[in-house]
């Protein structure tokens, strides 16, 4: 029965592992970097379009930086396995 035990294991995880609820990927929010750059992203809508701002914190230029906007999207839900997104941002420097 021990040699059993890991194969039950796996056969167990394999049949229940559908039954788990998927885990949703949440773009909305603040986000920081390593090197202390942010980004703020609001809700997705239903297209899977979003907006939100960047705010660099590494630059060689003397000017200040400025928020820059982004504009961004996520694949649709069931498209995929797993969550893709994408977006850019629009430089602002004063």
């Amino acid at each position: 029965m021990v040699q059993a035990t890991p194969f039950l294991l796996v056969l167990f995880l394999a049949l229940g592992a559908h039954s788990l609820p998927a885990e949703k990927c949440s773009l909305t929010g603040r986000w920081v970097n390593d090197l202390g750059s942010n980004m703020t992203i609001s809700p997705v809508n239903a297209n899977g379009d979003f907006a939100g701002y960047y705010h660099t914190a590494v630059s060689a230029s003397p000017m200040k930086i400025e928020v820059s906007p982004l504009l961004g999207s996520q694949h649709l839900p069931n498209q995929l396995n797993q969550p893709t997104f994408g977006f850019t941002v629009h430089w602002t420097f004063s």
